[in-house]
Order: C-alpha cells, then structure tokens, then sequence
C-alpha cells in the first residue's frame, strides 16, 4: 500500500509588486521598499508611502539583521501541507530597518524562542520558482 501524496505547500504569488520582493530573495538579498520622499521603509510591498503619501521608491537592500518581535505556537498545522512541522513557530522579525516581517526560523525549536532574540537572514528554496526568506539565531 503506498502512501498518500503530501498536500504541497502554498506558496506566494510572484504577481507585481509581491513578485518584485521575491525576485529579491531569489537572488539571495533581502530589500524593502524605501520612500524617496521621507525614506520611511516599507513592508508589505505597496504603491504608496504610509507616511508621507510618497509614490516614488526604490528597493533597497536590507542589513538582513532583525530582532524577534512576537512569535506564536501552531501545535496543530494551519494547512495540511505543514502538518509534518507541527508544532512550529511562525514569527514576527523587527528588522533593522524598523519594518516587520512574517517569516520561519531554521534553527530553533518553538520552546528555545525568546523576545528581542537576535536573527539573520537566510533563503530557503521552497520551489524552483520561490525562495523564502527565513531565519537563525544570529
């Protein structure tokens, strides 16, 4: 008797602006959308400045350094396709930068997480067409 097929994983659009932040990570560099107005940074990507109502940017390269902000344990997968990492720990990294970041660490179980915990950047390829961007203890 085999085995059921594994339900994959969803995956983020690569459309406009989303497309643009992935195509970053891909590459191996993780930018944001900066103002050139006010130079407030941004994330989610979007066509206007929250700030100053700018509609001129440019994407520029992050330090990659954050600090955990809040993360959450999900005991029991959210989608079937993570239902093998369970429990894991999505969370929110405050970058240097000042914007925050929804995102996975690849080196540290759910019970070892703690506020303000120094991280660093890295990309994991979870498709040949995507690459997330995730975290480590730094």
């Amino acid at each position: 008797m085999s085995e059921p097929a594994a339900t994959p994983r969803p995956l983020p659009a690569l459309q406009g602006l989303t497309g643009e932040f992935y195509a970053w990570c891909a590459q191996g560099e993780l930018r944001f959308q900066r103002c050139d107005a006010c130079g407030a940074w941004r994330h989610v990507p979007r066509e206007i400045c929250a700030a100053c109502g700018g509609a001129a940017w440019s994407w520029t390269r992050s330090s990659g350094r954050g600090r955990i902000f809040t993360w959450t344990v999900a005991a029991r997968a959210m989608h079937p396709g993570f239902a093998a990492d369970a429990p894991y720990a999505p969370v929110v990294v405050e970058m240097e930068e000042g914007v925050r970041l929804v995102s996975l660490m690849v080196d540290c179980p759910p019970d070892a997480l703690a506020i303000d915990m120094p991280v660093e950047v890295v990309f994991v390829a979870a498709s040949p067409e995507v690459t997330l961007p995730k975290f480590r203890r730094a």
